[in-house]
């Protein structure tokens, strides 16, 4: 059975930093390409962060160069370093397969604000 467990969101002032992590159980990992996404009061989880089983990265427009996806394959845990966040990076962010069609878990709350 699949399982994600999302962890290190919080409250950040404008231009500050966070750390997600995402630990994974119940598939084989390595061989699966995993997406940071994060969802908007109101509205549809949007993909923000993909990294493939062999590190190749993609990123949203709207966080590129500002965000940085990283994976450990031996702790089956995928991060998302955030730095120079803004407030409409607020959301509840949550990770998923490739085309986010795994159950969501609970995700981690990310609130930007001064």
């Amino acid at each position: 059975q699949v399982q994600l467990v999302e962890s290190g969101g919080g409250l950040v002032q404008p231009g500050g930093s966070l750390r997600l992590s995402c630990a994974a159980s119940g598939f084989t990992f390595s061989t699966y390409a995993i997406g940071w996404y994060r969802q908007a009061p109101g509205k549809e989880h949007k993909l923000v962060a993909r990294i493939s089983g062999a590190g190749r990265t993609t990123y949203a427009d709207s966080v590129k160069g500002r965000f940085t996806i990283s994976r450990d394959n031996a702790k089956n845990t995928v991060y998302l370093q955030m730095n120079s966040l803004k407030p409409e990076d607020t959301a509840v962010y949550d990770c998923n397969n490739d085309g986010g069609s795994w159950d969501w878990g609970q995700g981690t709350q990310v609130t930007v604000s001064s």
